[in-house]
C-alpha cells in the first residue's frame, strides 16, 4: 500500500506540474488559446475561415451574425502553414460540417517550417486525436522532440522562475480572448514608409504546398463543403503578381471562387491611415468590421446562407455573445 501511495501521489504531483508549468496563455501571447477557444462553442457554424493571421486579425464573425445572420468561426493561428491548416480542418470535421470553408491564401507562399514558438502557440491546447498527432509530426522541427508535447513539462521544467500571475489565477479555469476566433486590436499605426519591393529567387509555390492545398479541396469535395479562396488586404509582405496568378490560375482549374481583397480595398472603405495597426500588415478592429461587413454580403447573397437571427436558440447564444463583443468595441 506504501508502494502503491507513493506512485499516486508522484502522478498527481506530476500531472500538477504538467498543468502548473504549460503557458496559460490568457493574459500574455492571447494567441495561444485560440485553438482551444472553439472547443467552447456551442453552436455549429455555417462558415468555417482558416488560414493565419490574416483571417484571425482581419474577419469578424460576430460583425457578420450582427449584420447578416451569418453563423461562422475563424480557426486561424499565428503564422499558421498550408498543412497546419488542413489538420485544422480536418479536426473541424470531427466536431461540425460548415457549408462553406473560407481558405486564405497568404500562407500558401511558405514552405519551410518557421519555429517551435508558432508550432507551440497552435499545438499547445488543441485536445488530443489523430489530427493533433499528425499535426505535430509535420510541424516539428529536427530539434523538437514529440514527447514535449505530450509531457509539457519536458518542454517547460525551466519555466519555475518566469511563472506569472496568470500562471496561477488560470491554473484551473479559462477565459475567452476571442470573439469567434477574431482577435480584437484597437491600435492604429498607419503605413508611412513600406519596405521597398525586392525581387525573389523563386515565385512559384512548391509542389508540398500543392499538396496540402489538394488535400484541402479534396476534403471538402468529400463533405460537400464549398471551398472559398481569399486573399486578405494587405500592403505588407508584399503579395506579388506571380503568386496571384498561381491562385487564380488554381481556382479556375478546380472551378473555386476566389476574392482578392487587396484589390477592393478602396470599395470597402479602408483607408490605410486608420484601419490598420501595424502599418499595413493587419487591419484593426475598425478595419477587420468593414472586411467583414463586404465579406458577410458577399457571402450571405451568393451562396444564399441561412439567417439565424431568426433562430431562438442561436440568435440567444450570439446576443450575449455581441454584448461582450460592442462592450469592448465602444
Amino acid at each position: 500500500m506504501k508502494k502503491v501511495w507513493i506512485i499516486l501521489i508522484f502522478i498527481i504531483l506530476f500531472i500538477f506540474l504538467n498543468k502548473l508549468l504549460a503557458p496559460k496563455y490568457m493574459d500574455y501571447l492571447k494567441e495561444g488559446n485560440m485553438t482551444y477557444e472553439y472547443y467552447q462553442e456551442k453552436t455549429n457554424h455555417d462558415v468555417i475561415f482558416i488560414g493565419d493571421c490574416e483571417v484571425y486579425a482581419n474577419i469578424s464573425p460576430l460583425t457578420m451574425y450582427e449584420q447578416y445572420g451569418i453563423t461562422s468561426y475563424v480557426r486561424g493561428n499565428s503564422q499558421q502553414l498550408i498543412w497546419q491548416s488542413y489538420y485544422l480542418l480536418k479536426e473541424t470535421l470531427n466536431y461540425e460540417t460548415p457549408a462553406i470553408v473560407v481558405l486564405n491564401v497568404n500562407a500558401l507562399r511558405y514552405d519551410k517550417k518557421v519555429s517551435e514558438a508558432y508550432n507551440r502557440l497552435m499545438i499547445d491546447k488543441m485536445k488530443w486525436s489523430q489530427e493533433k498527432i499528425d499535426l505535430i509530426k509535420a510541424s516539428m522541427l529536427e530539434e523538437e522532440n514529440f514527447l514535449s508535447y505530450v509531457f509539457p513539462i519536458l518542454r517547460y521544467h525551466d519555466r519555475f522562475d518566469k511563472l506569472k500571475l496568470e500562471d496561477f489565477k488560470y491554473l484551473f479555469k479559462e477565459k475567452s480572448n476571442t470573439y469567434n476566433g477574431f482577435l480584437v486590436n484597437k491600435k492604429v499605426k498607419p503605413v508611412k514608409n513600406l519596405p521597398t519591393k525586392r525581387k525573389l529567387a523563386n515565385y512559384s509555390f512548391s509542389d508540398n504546398v500543392y499538396n496540402y492545398l489538394d488535400k484541402i479541396r479534396k476534403l471538402c469535395a468529400e463533405n460537400n463543403i464549398k471551398l472559398v479562396l481569399m486573399k486578405a488586404p494587405s500592403l505588407y509582405p508584399y503579395w506579388y503578381l506571380e503568386y496571384e496568378n498561381q491562385v487564380k490560375e488554381y481556382a479556375e482549374k478546380y472551378k473555386l471562387d476566389y476574392y482578392n481583397f487587396i484589390d477592393v480595398s478602396d470599395t470597402i472603405g479602408i483607408d490605410y491611415q486608420k484601419d490598420t495597426y501595424d502599418g499595413g500588415l493587419h487591419l484593426n478592429l475598425n478595419g477587420a468590421i468593414k472586411l467583414s461587413n463586404y465579406f458577410g454580403n458577399i457571402l450571405k447573397n451568393k451562396y444564399h446562407l441561412k439567417d439565424y437571427r431568426s433562430d431562438k436558440k442561436v440568435n440567444s447564444i450570439y446576443e450575449e455573445k455581441l454584448k461582450k463583443f460592442k462592450k469592448e468595441v465602444e
